[in-house]
């Protein structure tokens, strides 16, 4: 395990998944997909796409690899729902290489192709150019940089949607550091449309997934996948992102569903019953409208 975590130029504050086993037949791990695997990955991806409406006629995705567990499953998915699905698209594989050492590009690719996934990697040195103009913290700034880097190459290759690999789990930190760190309720979004790449749109697919159930196939699929891979702050302390995780799980602790509660909440806004909000350019106050109606039951 030490020596593997060396090759992936893994720090102490990442996370290691441990496969429980060699790497097991694609056909097997497909399978799995579909059997093992329909309740809490396949069946919750399916309605996603369905729910926000991902994948039409004639599309073109573009699948934002990483090599990490969240991107090869989403990868495997839409193979999935090309063979047994009754909608016609078509997939492009694409890896934004932000400069991962030699060993970690290598693993990347050996998953991929033992996963028959036909990855295009392209060079983008982001972790270089991040490091030089945010030092201190270059985390969003790496993040904005690859964003665009794989929208650049989805443009290119004539695709319409951008898949990126964001599951439930995702979803319900970013809301509670949006809340806890700016001040706003603010969610991330199953889909929309790129405002600087014109045609282009943003999906997340895995958006009803739980992160556990995505490790738990993983670790059973005996795949060593990338972790990180950060050659430039892997080792920096204050990633309020892990502070977030560790919170939500304490809440699960004390209130049961929590996680759950925290994206219901996200379709559930009351708006005659917040004291402001925001849209496009404008922002409005509940005050604006106050005189319009007869004032409601006090709360």
């Amino acid at each position: 395990m030490s020596e593997t975590k060396e090759n992936q130029g893994m720090a102490a504050s990442c996370e290691v998944l441990v496969p429980f086993g060699e790497r097991k037949p694609v056909v097997e791990i497909e399978r799995s997909i579909i059997k093992t695997y329909r309740k809490s990955i396949w069946s919750k991806f399916v309605k996603a796409v369905k729910d926000y409406k991902m994948v039409e006629d004639g599309d073109k995705i573009c699948v934002a690899m990483s090599g990490g567990k969240d991107s090869l499953i989403m990868a495997k998915l839409f193979q999935e729902l090309k063979r047994h699905g009754k909608v016609k698209f078509e997939l492009e594989y694409v890896c934004a290489d932000p400069g991962y050492h030699e060993n970690i590009r290598e693993l990347m690719l050996s998953n991929c192709e033992h996963l028959n996934i036909p990855i295009k990697v392209f060079e983008s040195n982001i972790f270089q150019v991040a490091e030089k103009i945010a030092s201190d913290y270059p985390c969003y700034m790496c993040a904005r940089m690859r964003r665009g880097a794989l929208y650049n190459k989805a443009q290119e290759l004539g695709c319409n949607k951008l898949a990126l690999g964001h599951h439930f789990n995702d979803v319900i930190e970013t809301t509670m550091l949006n809340m806890l760190y700016t001040g706003c309720f603010k969610t991330m979004l199953p889909k929309l449309h790129s405002t600087n790449f014109k045609g282009l749109e943003l999906i997340r697919p895995m958006y009803y997934i739980e992160e556990k159930h995505i490790e738990a196939f993983t670790q059973n699929a005996g795949i060593w996948a990338l972790n990180c891979a950060c050659m430039v702050a892997a080792k920096k302390t204050g990633n309020k992102r892990y502070e977030i995780k560790a919170l939500i799980e304490e809440l699960k602790g004390r209130f049961p569903d929590a996680d759950r509660k925290i994206f219901k909440a996200a379709e559930n806004i009351n708006m005659e019953a917040v004291l402001g909000w925001t849209k496009g350019s404008e922002k409005y106050s509940y005050l604006d409208f106050y005189d319009e109606e007869s004032a409601g039951e006090e709360g």
